[in-house]
């Protein structure tokens, strides 16, 4: 789950941006802990298009085949699924746009949450208010954002 940490683990940057978004957009409260389980148990599939990297080097792993399965990964969901919303928050995530059936899913693009870009467009996205707006549109429960 990217973005996620154990508990008693700092929140990172991205994912405390994530909570302020979640905070403005929904009124739900920072939470004091990191650890999105409670998402995944809903059905929330947080993925990057890299699976590691070397410590503290961002993006040391992006070359050695992650986005072959991370693209397979996205392409079967798109394929074999109705009515996902795909979140892509960030230039990598916004080119996997062309694996997706925008005819079956929901796709709410952004810049990525990082302190770097969050105020070029990711703080006011609004994504989880629409995203329970489209899965409440299609008839499915919405997400619980709260941790």
């Amino acid at each position: 789950m990217c973005f996620s940490v154990q508990n008693g683990v700092k929140p990172p940057p991205s994912l405390l941006n994530i909570f302020k978004e979640l905070q403005d957009d929904l009124g739900i409260p920072i939470p004091q802990h990191g650890n999105l389980t409670k998402w995944a148990k809903q059905g929330i599939f947080l993925l990057n298009s890299s699976l590691t990297v070397r410590a503290g080097e961002p993006m040391s792993h992006s070359k050695i085949g992650w986005a072959t399965f991370t693209d397979a990964v996205i392409k079967k969901i798109s394929d074999q699924k109705e009515n996902v919303v795909f979140l892509l928050w960030g230039k990598f995530a916004q080119e996997k746009r062309v694996l997706i059936d925008a005819s079956k899913h929901c796709i709410l693009r952004s810049v990525h949450p990082s302190p770097l870009s969050a105020y070029g467009g990711f703080f006011g996205c609004r994504h989880f208010s629409k995203t329970n707006e489209y899965l409440a549109s299609k008839g499915i429960d919405p997400i619980d954002w709260s941790l």
